[in-house]
């Protein structure tokens, strides 16, 4: 299955290229599921009236999906809840807490990859990019979260537990914990395979101007430090040259401009201002941006050993749009802390790496170079 994560900055239109890029899909005959994720039922009035056989819509429901989880967590912490004299909340007369959106997406994109209907095409209207940039991330961040707290090693020892919650003085964690964290991690890790499948890709939908340049330059920084792949640009209202000589020369030539410096960098479909809120399948159609194939091949931050002439490896980490004031790398064991502007990512060391020690680094076209040196007291001695 071929997936488009859509987003961009806030007003850019990104729903409405979502929707035109499903239903131009579905009317080619790719069966294809358009997946609302963005705030509130967006999708309806851009979608209008039309249909069609090959084109499946949903919205994700936070609060039936908040209520759900807060019944099923009741039930299996019943015992304890009894015994503190903790009184059951009624789900339907709650709202969801921050964050019960995000792993309401997390939990749509899971059943999308898993659905037993087979569809061609997922498309994902996400929210703006701040925030679905930092959703991508959530299941390597919450994954790597839930090792450090319960590491499944020491689920193995489960025998133990009563023995070692008497010497300690203190209860150890339930088993139904342990049971939660794994059916989570398995689910998590079900997301994390489809964002890193070779058929999924972001595009990223803005406005080509100054404002819109500025916001296309961190998404990308932010698509790139996930490892996530970046389909295309879709530049969205964008004047017509006819306009070029009347009074609205200075926006057409400042858009034509910023249109050459983006197809320098990224494979871009302009996608023409229709003068109006587009409603409806004539809209839709003329709105629609082409589906490329599917991307072959993972995104790789290769590793080159450059020990014979320089003594280092390098760990090759494409950041485009990077700047150097705005980079810090921080080592904490076999981990690296990379900050690339707004964004932070916590990578685990490649294994030959982690026998190194960090001799310097360097951003240079895009490009982040890392270099280690090999540990003499972890490193292989040749002879």
């Amino acid at each position: 299955m071929r997936t488009l994560l859509i987003t961009g900055p806030g007003g850019s239109g990104r729903t409405t290229v979502a929707a035109a890029t499903a239903f131009a899909a579905a009317r080619e005959g790719t069966r294809t599921l358009l997946l609302g994720a963005g705030p509130g039922d967006a999708l309806g009035p851009v979608l209008g009236d039309a249909d069609l056989p090959g084109l499946t819509v949903r919205r994700v429901d936070a609060d039936a999906g908040f209520r759900a989880d807060l019944a099923a967590l009741q039930e299996r912490a019943g015992g304890a809840l009894d015994l503190l004299g903790a009184s059951r909340l009624v789900p339907e007369e709650t709202g969801p807490l921050p964050g019960a959106e995000e792993l309401a997406v997390l939990r749509a994109l899971r059943d999308a990859a898993a659905s037993e209907d087979a569809y061609d095409l997922l498309v994902v209207d996400l929210p703006a990019a701040p925030r679905a940039l930092a959703l991508l991330a959530l299941p390597e961040e919450l994954r790597r979260v839930l090792r450090r707290l319960l590491p499944p090693e020491r689920q193995a020892a489960r025998a133990l537990r009563p023995v070692l919650g008497r010497l300690a003085g203190v209860p150890m964690p339930a088993e139904w914990i342990y049971e939660t964290a794994a059916r989570l991690d398995l689910q998590l890790a079900a997301v994390q395979a489809l964002l890193a499948d070779r058929g999924t890709a972001v595009r990223l939908v803005a406005e080509p101007g100054p404002a819109g340049a500025d916001a296309l330059r961190t998404a990308a920084l932010g698509v790139a430090l996930r490892g996530l792949r970046l389909d295309a640009v879709v530049a969205n209202r964008v004047l017509p040259e006819s306009e070029a000589a009347g009074w609205l020369a200075g926006p057409v030539a400042q858009q034509r401009k910023t249109l050459d410096e983006w197809r320098e960098e990224h494979t871009v479909h302009p996608v023409a201002h229709l003068g109006r809120d587009p409603r409806g399948a004539d809209d839709l159609a003329a709105l629609a941006a082409p589906v490329a194939p599917a991307v072959t091949g993972p995104v790789r931050w290769p590793v080159t050993d450059r020990i014979a002439e320089d003594g280092v490896l390098v760990w090759h980490l494409p950041l485009p749009g990077a700047r150097r004031d705005s980079l810090d790398l921080v080592r904490r064991g076999d981990e690296l802390t990379v900050t690339a502007g707004p964004f932070r990512r916590v990578v685990p060391l490649p294994s030959a790496l982690r026998r190194c020690t960090v001799d310097g680094a360097a951003l240079r076209e895009g490009e982040l170079r890392i270099r280690f040196r090999p540990d003499p007291e972890l490193w292989p001695r040749t002879r």
